[in-house]
């Protein structure tokens, strides 16, 4: 996702990265790292100001301490201003404060970054009957449709309640036919969880040694194996299950299960 963009910060002689999360993010960490790696300062605008009152809550959350660590400067914004992040007028505002620079979208998903993804799929995957992946924002997915072979059916497990991003990933997708959206295992909405998916997020790391994440690939992986055991694949399928990552968040969620009293999710050989 970020490959391209990165890139093409470099081509415009930008030094500062500035883009958008929430106290969790995957994005905010992964960009926070990549810009450390490439020589770029990085600006995260973070949703919800509450976390500016109390700099202690900064160092308590995984995610966010970890960009800081890395150099991120952090900027925390009341959730009301922060859906006028898409707004030229606050992008504006944000220019007078920080000056110049390159622009990453929430979640990282643009033309670029769904160039990016066009190149996950290799030569080695064009025997799969089926390409499975969690969807967030709908750039990986997007990109996984412009590159899958006509004969192969991507297939989107959506971490959102709702029916919205089928035609946010429609609108970036080059076909209509050899996709769809599997909308039946959110879970509730986004990062919402159950003892139901904790178990078997942690039975199946387990099973295969293969750690998984409650937002994403968690919900991803429950559905699939669903999917398998109700006989909704042809006999002899051959899946792909692309892993998206998103592992740094386990503890930001172990903290918030442990004020709640539920079940843990493994890490390592916890």
């Amino acid at each position: 996702k970020l490959k391209y963009n990165l890139e093409e910060a470099a081509d415009r002689g930008s030094h500062t990265l500035l883009t958008f999360g929430g106290a969790y993010s995957n994005h905010i960490a992964a960009l926070a790292y990549a810009g450390k790696m490439n020589g770029f300062k990085t600006i995260g605008i973070i949703r919800g100001d509450e976390l500016a009152v109390r700099s202690e809550l900064v160092a308590e959350n995984p995610t966010l301490a970890f960009a800081t660590n890395l150099g991120m400067q952090l900027e925390f914004v009341s959730r009301e201003l922060y859906k006028s992040r898409h707004e030229e007028e606050f992008i504006d505002l944000l220019r007078e404060r920080f000056g110049e620079f390159y622009l990453v979208p929430e979640g990282g998903t643009n033309e670029l970054a769904i160039r990016g993804c066009e190149e996950i799929l290799t030569a080695d995957d064009r025997n799969f009957d089926y390409v499975c992946v969690s969807v967030g924002t709908g750039g990986t997915m997007a990109g996984l449709i412009n590159s899958a072979l006509e004969s192969q059916k991507v297939l989107g497990f959506s971490s959102l309640k709702g029916d919205f991003l089928g035609k946010e990933i429609a609108k970036n997708a080059i076909r209509t036919e050899n996709w769809s959206l599997v909308n039946d295992y959110h879970f509730g909405g986004y990062a919402k969880i159950n003892e139901k998916l904790i178990s078997f997020i942690n039975q199946f790391y387990r099973s295969t040694t293969i750690p998984l994440d409650p937002v994403y690939t968690g919900k991803m992986m429950y559905g699939l194996v669903d999917m398998i055991r109700n006989k909704r694949f042809e006999k002899n399928s051959r899946i792909l299950a692309i892993h998206t990552g998103g592992l740094q968040g386990i503890d930001g969620m172990n903290q918030k299960l442990k004020k709640k009293k539920l079940s843990l999710i493994c890490v390592g050989d916890e």
